[in-house]
């Protein structure tokens, strides 16, 4: 059984940072490609980043050069880093795994994901 857990969400100011976690089980971690994904009340689920199993990133516009993705395959654990933070990027952060057969591929699409956290909360304040 795959499971997917987040952690390190919270309230925060703006202008402040977060580290959010995304441990994994059930799964062999390194053949997998971790996204990221948000959804703030009221509106779809929308992309934020993604690591590939050769950790490879990439980022939405608005968080590129404010957010940062790293992974940890001896834990099993992928990492979402997130700075300068405005209330805009106040939402549900959600960690997702898609198998890859290639180390540099990745997925922006959430209808790629095979497999989904359930999410942890971040408020950012004015």
């Amino acid at each position: 059984q795959v499971r997917l857990v987040e952690s390190g969400g919270g309230l925060v100011q703006a202008g402040g940072s977060l580290s959010l976690s995304c441990v994994a089980s059930g799964l062999t971690f390194s053949n997998y490609a971790m996204g990221w994904f948000r959804q703030a009340p009221g509106k779809e689920r929308t992309f934020v980043g993604v690591i590939s199993p050769g950790n490879r990133a990439y980022f939405a516009d608005y968080a590129k050069g404010r957010f940062t993705i790293s992974r940890d395959n001896a834990k099993n654990t992928a990492h979402l880093q997130m700075y300068s933070l405005k209330p805009a990027d106040t939402a549900v952060y959600s960690c997702a795994a898609v198998q890859k057969t290639s180390l540099q591929t990745m997925s922006t699409s959430r209808r790629d994901y095979d497999y989904w956290g359930q999410g942890t909360q971040v408020t950012v304040s004015s």
